[in-house]
Order: C-alpha cells, then sequence, then structure tokens
C-alpha cells in the first residue's frame, strides 16, 4: 500500500486548534470561547458555524471582535476560557485603523492578570518569506510584536508544529 504523504509544513490548521480546545475541556466545564473572527462573507460564516457544532454542550460563546480586553475582564474567576484568536483580532483592529499599541498593551495588560485558566490561541505569521506589499508587511510586524507580548506575561507558551504541540516557554 502506497504510504500518504505528510501534511504540509507550514499551512495553518484550520482555527481554533483541536488541541486548545482539548486543554481547556480537560478541565470541568462550564468552558468560554471568546470569538474574534467577523463573517464578512459566506467562507467565514461557514467557519464560524462549523466551530459552534464542533464544540457542542459546556461552551459559552462570547463574540468580541475587538474589545478583547473587556470581555476577558468580565469574565468570572476560575472559569477555563479559550481565546480565539489574537491574529483576527489584530486584523480588526488594524482594519478599524485603530492604534494598534495602545489596543495590543491594553489586551497583554488583562492577559497579564489571569483570574483562571485561559488558553489563547495565534498564528505565527513571522516565518515564511518577506511579504510583497506593505499593508501584509505592517501586519506580520504587529503579529510578532503581539505574540511577542503575550508570550511575555504567559505561564506555558506551545507552538504548534505539524499538529503537535512543542512547549517554547
Amino acid at each position: 500500500m502506497p504510504r500518504r504523504p505528510p501534511p504540509p509544513r507550514g499551512a495553518p490548521p484550520p482555527p481554533p486548534p483541536p488541541h486548545a480546545e482539548n486543554l481547556a475541556t480537560a478541565l470541568p466545564s462550564p468552558w468560554t470561547y471568546i470569538a474574534t473572527a467577523q463573517a464578512y462573507d459566506d467562507e467565514m460564516r461557514e467557519r464560524i458555524a462549523q466551530h459552534r457544532s464542533r464544540r457542542g454542550e459546556g461552551w459559552t460563546t462570547i463574540d468580541a471582535p475587538l474589545d478583547l480586553a473587556g470581555a476577558l475582564a468580565a469574565l468570572p474567576d476560575s472559569q477555563p476560557v479559550l481565546v480565539d484568536c489574537l491574529t483576527l483580532w489584530l486584523t480588526n483592529h488594524m482594519l478599524a485603523e485603530h492604534d494598534l499599541e495602545l489596543e495590543c498593551r491594553r489586551l497583554a495588560d488583562v492577559l497579564s492578570r489571569p483570574r483562571g485558566p485561559w488558553f489563547v490561541v495565534s498564528n505565527e505569521v513571522g516565518q515564511g518569506i518577506v511579504p510583497d506589499n506593505a499593508l501584509a508587511r505592517r501586519f506580520r510586524d504587529a503579529a510578532g510584536r503581539l505574540n511577542q507580548q503575550v508570550a511575555a506575561v504567559a505561564d506555558t507558551v506551545l507552538l504548534m508544529v505539524a499538529g503537535l504541540p512543542l512547549k517554547v516557554k
């Protein structure tokens, strides 16, 4: 029987990574899912619907495409939380032409004081080639700075490679 080729490297898995959901659901429910995606087209609406149906019972979903810091600050203590994802949140702020430095600092400040087990998903976008346009380069740089800020205040940082978690911190 022929062997199947390995999965492509560098291509992001469909968000949210199942690993993050598994980490959250290993803890007692209820769980909170904070979604940052916005459904601007049919394809994104379908992705969001698939994510919601996969999660099943025990999850409460909070949509926070812009005020992620506020959504986190309003959560009850000790509740497992999954944030999906920082790069979509950053995109939303870039498209709205908000002050990225201020918003990222505000978010990192809230994340530095978790009141329960919080799992925060982001994408590592800086490992490829340098983008060919200014907007993409600005996004890559801003995402890298945001990931660094969040990693600095996190107790644990995992990097998913080919579906496997690698402990970075």
